[in-house]
C-alpha cells in the first residue's frame, strides 16, 4: 500500500515537474490512462485517482470522448463560448459573399454568432486580426480562408497559439501546409485536370496556363493541369506558361505583352479563375483576337462572372454556399470532436459553355 502510494505521489510529482518546466503546457493533451499506467507500474484505478488530485487543483482537465488535457491553473475548464471568428480575404467578388453566407447561416442555425475580419490578402493585416482573437479569448472556433499561401507566413505561431489553447481551428478554399489543421476547399488539382482533359477532348494539344502564384490554389491547379498534359503524352511547355499576383489578376492590361507572348502558338489557355478568364477575353477582343476562334478558353469557379463574358465561359463550378455549410458543419464537428478529421475536398464537374472551339478533323 505504502509503495502503491509512493508512486502515486511520484506520478503527481511528475506530472507537477513537467508543467513547471514547460514541458507540458496548456492545452497539451497528456498520456492516456493505460499509458501512464505501464510507464509507472501502477494499476489504472491509482493513475485515474493521480490525475483526479491534479484535476482538483485545476492542472488538468478531462474532456469526455477526447482525452485529459493540461488546464490553464485557474482551475476552470474552457466553457462554451457559441462564438466562431471567420477570417476571409475579401468581403467583395463573385466568390466570397456565397461562401460567408453559407458558413454565417449554417452557424446560426446551431445558436453560434460570428464575427467576420477581411485581411485583404495582407499578411500584416491577418497578424493583426490573430492579434485581436487571442486578446478577447472568446471564441470556440476560427474559420480561415489563408492569406497569400503559397508563400511563407509570418503568423504561424499565432495559429499555433490558438491550437494550444483547444481553440477549434479550420481552413476554407486553402491552407498553410505547415499547420496540421483541416482544409474544405475545391480538390484543385482535380479541377484542373477536368478543364484540361476536356480542352483535349476537343482536338487541343497546344494549351497555354495562366495561374497564380502567391496562393496555394494556383500551385495546385498548376499540377492539375501539368498532371492532364502528361497523361496525354503532351510536353510541358513553360513559354506558354503565365504566373501572376494578386495585383495582376485585377488588370491584366498592365501585363498585356506578357499575357500575349504567352500565349503565341496556343490554341487554348486555362484560366486560373474566372475573373481572371473574363479579363482575358476582354484583352484578347480589344487587340483583334476571336474566342474561341482563334483561342479557346476554360476557367474555373463557373460564377455568374462567366456568364457576363461574351462569350460564356466554359469553367468548372465552385459550391460557394455549399462549401462554406460544409466548412461550418465540419467545425462544429471539431468543437466537440477534436480528433475529428474535417477535411473535405469537392470534385464538381466542368460546366461547358460557348469559349471552347472543337479543332477540325479531330
Amino acid at each position: 500500500m505504502r509503495r502503491q502510494e509512493a508512486k502515486y505521489i511520484s506520478l503527481v510529482n511528475w506530472i507537477k515537474e513537467k508543467i513547471n518546466q514547460k514541458e507540458l503546457r496548456a492545452g497539451d493533451k497528456l498520456y492516456s490512462e493505460n499509458e501512464l499506467s505501464r510507464m509507472f507500474g501502477l494499476s489504472r484505478q491509482t493513475v485515474r485517482h493521480a490525475l483526479g488530485v491534479l484535476e482538483a487543483e485545476g492542472l488538468l482537465e478531462r474532456v469526455r470522448g477526447s482525452g485529459t488535457y493540461v488546464g490553464s491553473r485557474k482551475g476552470s475548464i474552457r466553457k462554451r463560448l457559441m462564438n466562431i471568428a471567420v477570417i476571409s480575404t475579401y468581403v467583395d467578388g463573385y466568390i466570397f459573399p456565397p461562401t460567408l453566407q453559407g458558413i454565417v447561416q449554417t452557424l446560426s442555425g446551431s445558436g453560434y454568432t460570428t464575427q467576420i475580419a477581411f485581411t485583404n490578402n495582407r499578411v500584416d493585416n491577418e497578424r493583426k486580426i490573430l492579434e485581436g482573437i487571442l486578446e478577447k479569448d472568446n471564441v470556440d472556433g476560427v474559420i480561415v480562408e489563408a492569406t497569400k499561401s503559397a508563400l511563407p507566413n509570418p503568423n504561424l505561431e499565432y495559429y499555433q497559439e490558438l491550437k494550444r489553447r483547444q481553440i477549434a481551428l479550420l481552413f476554407f478554399n486553402c491552407g498553410y501546409p505547415e499547420l496540421d489543421a483541416p482544409v474544405v476547399a475545391l480538390d484543385d488539382v482535380h479541377v484542373a485536370e477536368e478543364a484540361v482533359n476536356y480542352l483535349l477532348s476537343q482536338g487541343h494539344r497546344k494549351i497555354a496556363g495562366i495561374f497564380k502564384a502567391d496562393d496555394g490554389q494556383g500551385k495546385l491547379r498548376y499540377t492539375g493541369y501539368v498532371n492532364a498534359l502528361l497523361r496525354a503524352g503532351l510536353n510541358v511547355d513553360d513559354k506558354s506558361i503565365l504566373w501572376i499576383d494578386t495585383m495582376d489578376q485585377k488588370s491584366l492590361r498592365m501585363i498585356k505583352d506578357s499575357v500575349l507572348r504567352r500565349l503565341i502558338g496556343c490554341t487554348a489557355v486555362l484560366c486560373y479563375n474566372d475573373e481572371v478568364a473574363f479579363g482575358l477575353i476582354e484583352l484578347l477582343h480589344k487587340e483583334g483576337f476571336r474566342v474561341p476562334g482563334q483561342l479557346s478558353v476554360a476557367s474555373i469557379d463557373a460564377s455568374e462572372l462567366s456568364m457576363l463574358a461574351e462569350p460564356h465561359i466554359t469553367s468548372v463550378p465552385y459550391p460557394m454556399e455549399e462549401l462554406g455549410c460544409k466548412a461550418a458543419k465540419n467545425m462544429l464537428t471539431l468543437i466537440e470532436e477534436p480528433d475529428f478529421d474535417g477535411e473535405y475536398l469537392f470534385r464538381p464537374k466542368i460546366l461547358v459553355r460557348d469559349s471552347v472551339k472543337k479543332i477540325e478533323g479531330f
